[in-house]
């Protein structure tokens, strides 16, 4: 498998506009070419563990997980929490971005060992600078021990 078909970033999101944007912030930086949309929680865990519909997909991580809180099946809170407390998954950043600006919601993601919580910038330019930015810290910046 080359390079450019590696799946670099899961994108967690059950919005398709929401999706859009993002992909579209990280087409900006050449960065969309390495992106896997799953629509909701379930599908988010069977791509990470390899189950499912992802049974047959190649070992490894993916170096960052975007993931929404307000999915249907199972919410993203779920999902970080079964991430975090797995040995081959714990590692990889997990960075919340949700609309969500309830406290609870803040408190239960760093109790599971969220790497950073974000709330989606309502305004377009906003939204599409703030997921480059994301994308270029933590797949350029930043530094994962694997």
């Amino acid at each position: 498998m080359s390079e450019l078909e590696q799946v670099e970033i899961l994108l967690a999101e059950d919005n398709p506009s929401d999706a859009e944007m993002t992909l579209r912030a990280l087409r900006r930086h050449n960065l969309a070419n390495k992106v896997h949309w799953v629509k909701d929680g379930a599908e988010a865990l069977e791509f990470m563990f390899r189950t499912g519909a992802y049974a047959g997909r190649s070992p490894g991580a993916p170096k960052l997980v975007l993931l929404d809180i307000k999915m249907p099946k199972v919410d993203g809170i779920e999902v970080l929490r079964r991430l975090k407390e797995d040995a081959a998954t714990r590692a990889v950043p997990v960075v919340v971005m949700t609309s969500s600006n309830e406290d609870r919601d803040l408190v239960e993601s760093y109790r599971f060992g969220v790497n950073s919580y974000i709330v989606k910038p309502v305004d377009f330019d906003q939204f599409i600078k703030a997921v480059e930015e994301i994308g270029l810290y933590w797949l350029l910046l930043n530094r994962p021990p694997y």
